[in-house]
C-alpha cells in the first residue's frame, strides 16, 4: 500500500507591512509632535487630577498606582520634584481611558455648577421671604414640601431681623431652602428665582 502523498508546502508568509514604507500605504502613525502634544493633554489633564478633593477623586475610581502618585505630587512642595512628579502622573494616565475620565469630571462639574446656583437661589429667597413674608405662600405653591417648616421658620428668621440679628434661625432658613430647591427637580435657574416686585 502507497504512503499518501505528502501535502504541499505552505506558500511562504507575506512580509511584514511597515506602516509608512509603502508609497501605497497612506498611513504613517501619529507624528512624534502629535504624541508631544496628547502628552501635554495628559499631563494638564493629571494636574486638573492632582488639584481635586479627596471626595471627587474617589469618585473617578482611578488605578491604585495612578491615585498613589497624584497623592504624593500633592506632598511635594519643591518646584523641579513637583514637575517631575506631574510628568510621571502624565505618564501614567496614558495606560487610563482619559476620555472617561474627563466625562467624568465633566458631570461633576455641571453637578457643581448646579449646587452652586441653586446656594444663589437660595439666598435670594430668603432675602426676599424676609422682607415680604406674604411670599410664603408663593414659594409654598412652587415647593410644596416647604409647607410645613417654612412658615415657623421665616417667623423666627423675621424676629431675628428686625434685631439686625443673623442667628440659628437665619440659617436654618437658608438651609431649608437650600434643600427644597436642591430636591426639585428642575434646574433653579429656570424656575426658582424669586420674581422680582413692583417698588
Amino acid at each position: 500500500m502507497k504512503a499518501p502523498p505528502a501535502p504541499p508546502p505552505a506558500p511562504p508568509a507575506p512580509p511584514p507591512v511597515i506602516h509608512g514604507r509603502d508609497e501605497d500605504d497612506p498611513y504613517t502613525g501619529p507624528s512624534k509632535s502629535q504624541r508631544k502634544r496628547e502628552m501635554h493633554l495628559l499631563q494638564d489633564l493629571g494636574e486638573r487630577l492632582v488639584e481635586l478633593p479627596p471626595s471627587q477623586l474617589e469618585r473617578l475610581e482611578l488605578p491604585p498606582d495612578l491615585v498613589d502618585a497624584i497623592v504624593l505630587a500633592r506632598k511635594i512642595t519643591a518646584r523641579e520634584g513637583r514637575r517631575r512628579q506631574l510628568q510621571y502622573v502624565g505618564k501614567l494616565m496614558r495606560h487610563t481611558d482619559a476620555d472617561a475620565i474627563l466625562a467624568k469630571l465633566d458631570l461633576d462639574d455641571a453637578g457643581h455648577r448646579l449646587e452652586t446656583a441653586v446656594m444663589h437661589a437660595a439666598e435670594r429667597w430668603r432675602d426676599a421671604l424676609l422682607e415680604s413674608p406674604e411670599r410664603v405662600a408663593e414659594f409654598v405653591e412652587r415647593y410644596p414640601a416647604a409647607a410645613r417648616t417654612l412658615h415657623p421658620l421665616v417667623r423666627s428668621a423675621r424676629a431675628e431681623h428686625a434685631k439686625q440679628q443673623r442667628g440659628r434661625h437665619y440659617r436654618d432658613l437658608y438651609r431649608e431652602l437650600r434643600d427644597v430647591l436642591l430636591a426639585d427637580a428642575a434646574p433653579p435657574a429656570a424656575d426658582s428665582e424669586p420674581p422680582a416686585t413692583d417698588a
